[in-house]
């Protein structure tokens, strides 16, 4: 894939993460859930590569901080998880793994480091068992979706007839 086409598909999942997440959470435990960010992780990570989900992920939680609507905690758990997500996916070839990487990654790994951020840097005293549950249920929701969405995909072709996209799904 040349560069232009996956800057503007790095941007288009921006922008689809940012305003997917500002409009679609729901409270899950001590946070809020983003399923969106979570099936944009996925996604890019399998049409993308790590590298490059772990940059879109970056630039939503940017953005989300800028605009208002996210926390520092975005980084570690979008980042984490859309990287693990990538390079599962490069591993085995299967988005199942795609969408675990993204559950462990953000659930698991991204709410263990999440503990000191929050208590560095937001001054909560918070232990693992507060980040954990509401990590793994945004992020099982948000891999749930992509997975349903990548389904969707393969079955019509989309991916292989548009000579748009050189990976297999």
């Amino acid at each position: 894939m040349n560069r232009t086409r996956l800057l503007a598909l790095m941007a288009l999942f921006v922008a689809i993460g940012t305003l997917g997440s500002h409009l679609l959470w729901f409270p899950a435990g001590a946070a809020k859930a983003y399923p969106v960010q979570h099936a944009v992780n996925v996604l890019a990570a399998v049409i993308l590569g790590p590298l490059p989900a772990t940059a879109v992920a970056f630039m939503i939680g940017l953005l989300r901080n800028l605009l208002g609507f996210g926390t520092i905690l975005a980084f570690p758990g979008g980042m984490i998880g859309a990287f693990l997500a990538g390079v599962l996916y490069l591993k085995f070839g299967k988005k199942i793994w795609a969408a675990a990487g993204e559950v462990v990654g953000t659930g698991i790994i991204g709410a263990l480091i999440a503990v000191p951020i929050a208590k560095i840097l937001m001054g909560t005293v918070a232990g693992v068992f507060f980040f954990i549950p509401p990590f793994l249920i945004s992020s099982l929701t948000g891999a749930v979706i992509a997975s349903l969405i990548l389904a969707k995909v393969k079955q019509s072709n989309v991916m292989q007839n548009s000579g748009f996209f050189k990976r297999e799904l």
